[in-house]
């Protein structure tokens, strides 16, 4: 990992690697630990996966965990996730307590480590109940929601925020889904890496191989979502679209691209329906993509035709900003995060059903300047807004507030 972010240079500039290197100055050596639910699958774990290198790159002693449990753990939690994001869900007594004694044995098992630490990120619902079990901590603690909890289940939130009102901040990705919590609560939007796997740069040969790996004709005009097997991400309403489309663009196909991930047991019983749902249509390919499929992952975007992300919840949405970064128009669910990125009529457009989704579809493709125009844009506003480089300075920015807040000022040399 040396130089590494030397490497971002090209892509984000030398002043924005100038400034993360000035910035951290004040914080070399501070003790940083992560911790979330699962090293693979989904955009938290992208994240830390390369976030936490750059910081130790920068003097940062940041250190990534992960909370383990059994099967009750995770549909609790996969509960949970579902209540705050709207779901009325009831959660049994024996299933929260089942989650609460994962948090205890897993807090016991890095108590030493947590109450030592200068910083603490706890990430969404599965390891907050942390706090309670390092009564000798002397760092800051910050909840880092990733999830849309804009109208979260009120009884369950109000479980939750029992035990987050104790913590010193939290972190939200737009102000929509702050919730009332009595600290500090900041912004900060996801990002991508540019410089990783499922981002660089591929050759139309290797897209082309990639392709024809997967089952996908790389002639056909493949309209794609990527994203988890998850009834928020809405497939059925992207089949519906892709039917309704396909009857005035016959050369169009749909690839569903996705997988499941340790923390969400429904995965596998949304992927059966939405087989079901395709009926056998040849030109519907259903990808079951293992979490390190990146390359793959990749290749769709773009070759894509057209991207959708038509999700009815969504906390932020990092498939959009990737097909985004790939010159992408993208046709999103008018929700959460990815109002935040795609800029209606501009960089794509938002909708609501798939209907209105089929009609955007259609639209772009018969008119390829407007699409290519939109593309262009996009990636430019990832540039300018959603990079890790970004993500980074504002971590940076956020620690440096809560570790001087007694001082008069500070010093970045």
């Amino acid at each position: 990992m040396k130089n590494l972010l030397d490497a971002y240079s090209a892509v984000a500039g030398d002043d924005v690697i100038s400034h993360l290197r000035q910035l951290a100055v004040p914080l070399r050596g501070l003790r940083v630990v992560h911790i979330n639910s699962t090293r693979s699958g989904g955009g938290v774990a992208e994240i830390l996966e390369r976030l936490v290198p750059l910081m130790r790159e920068l003097g940062i002693d940041a250190v990534w965990e992960i909370i383990e449990g059994d099967g009750d753990f995770y549909v609790c939690t996969k509960n949970m996730h579902n209540a705050l994001q709207g779901a009325r869900v009831t959660i049994s007594d024996e299933m929260l307590h089942a989650y609460e004694e994962t948090n205890a044995r897993n807090a016991e098992q890095h108590r030493s480590m947590l109450e030592e630490a200068d910083v603490v990120f706890i990430h969404d619902p599965q390891p907050a109940f942390f706090l309670r079990h390092c009564p000798r901590r002397r760092g800051k603690w910050i909840w880092r929601c990733h999830i849309d909890i804009a109208r979260p289940y009120r009884p369950i939130w109000k479980y939750l925020r029992g035990e987050l009102a104790a913590y010193d901040a939290s972190i939200f990705s737009l102000a929509d889904f702050a919730q009332q919590l009595p600290h500090a609560m900041y912004l900060i939007p996801p990002s991508i890496d540019p410089l990783s796997e499922k981002n660089i740069d591929m050759s139309d040969a290797e897209i082309s191989d990639v392709l024809q790996q997967l089952g996908v004709n790389p002639e056909e005009q493949i309209m794609l979502q990527v994203s988890r097997f998850d009834r928020f991400k809405d497939p059925m309403g992207v089949i519906q679209a892709y039917k309704l489309a396909k009857v005035f663009l016959p050369n169009l196909s749909l690839v569903l691209a996705g997988g499941g991930a340790s923390d969400d047991p429904e995965g596998a019983i949304v992927l059966d329906e939405v087989r079901n749902a395709a009926g056998g249509d040849p030109r519907i390919h259903i990808l079951d993509l293992p979490p390190d499929a990146h390359r793959a992952i990749n290749a769709l975007q773009r070759a894509a035709v057209v991207v959708l992300q038509k999700s009815i919840r969504e906390g932020f949405g990092l498939t959009v900003t990737e097909a985004m970064w790939k010159g992408k128009a993208v046709i999103g669910g008018d929700t959460g995060g990815i109002r935040l990125q795609v800029v209606d009529h501009h960089t794509g457009f938002l909708v609501n059903t798939p209907e209105g989704a089929a009609l955007r579809v259609r639209y772009l493709l018969h008119n390829r300047q407007k699409l290519a125009d939109m593309g262009i844009k996009a990636r430019e506003f990832v540039r300018e807004n959603f990079l890790l480089t970004r993500h980074l300075r504002e971590y940076l920015a956020l620690i440096l507030v809560l570790t001087h807040a007694n001082g008069d000022r500070i010093e970045l040399v």
